[in-house]
Order: structure tokens, then sequence, then C-alpha cells
């Protein structure tokens, strides 16, 4: 089957729902909701997420067959902006499984230093 505009919408919508419930029980957090769309200061695609120390997390998820992480960790950077997050990862499709566990997260390694300081709001690129 041919992917066309409103069936990539839908996988795009199923596989952030999945995504957003499985680390809401995963995590045991009920704040973890996949978030409405908002346009040009869009924030994220899943909302609620929060390191270990409080900053907040912004996932973008894709579920798309090519692959763009440069362009893909520099929109996750935008909305890590807009959101006033710590930090901003992309969570993305694993062809050949639905598990939302077996699912990829992919950072910069900047982004990787402030997740294993603890993702405090601290400036980054600065040891607190």
């Amino acid at each position: 089957m041919t992917r066309n505009r409103r069936s990539a919408k839908n996988a795009g919508a199923r596989f952030e729902r999945a995504q957003a419930d499985w680390l809401a029980e995963r995590l045991g957090d009920d704040r973890i909701d996949r978030r409405v769309k908002s346009g040009a200061k869009d924030r994220g695609d899943i909302g609620g997420v929060r390191a270990i120390r409080g900053g907040r997390v912004v996932i973008e998820c894709k579920d798309v067959a090519t692959m763009a992480l440069p362009a893909w960790l520099r929109e996750a950077e935008v909305e890590r902006g807009h959101d006033d997050a710590v930090i901003g990862v992309v969570m993305h499709k694993k062809r050949g499984t639905a598990d939302p566990a077996e699912q990829y997260v992919t950072m910069t390694a900047e982004t990787f230093a402030v997740l294993l300081l603890g993702g405090g709001d601290f400036e980054r690129g600065v040891t607190p």
C-alpha cells in the first residue's frame, strides 16, 4: 500500500499515542501525554516528561521510512526552546516492530550530557 499524506499523518498520530501511553505507564506518570499540535510554536509531540531534576523534556516523534536525523534534531532543538525545556530528543520508529519499548531515541552529545547530569534547569554547556 502506498503511503499518502493522510495515511502518513495517521501513522504518525498512532506512533505518538503509542509512545506517550507507553512512556506514561513505564515511568508511572499520568502527566505524560500526546500534545495537541500548536503550529509555528510547536513544543514537541509528547508533553509532561520531566528529567530526574525536574527539567522539561521535549520529544519529537517520527514514523517515516527515510531517516533525516540532522533535520529532526534541529526541529527538536527549536521545540525545546519553544517549551523552555532542558532536553530535546527525537523518538523514531524502528522498522519491523510496533513494540513502543523497542523504538529509537536520538539526541546530540550535549543533550546526552545534560541528561546524565540529571536534566536540571541549568544553562546548557555549563556544569552545575
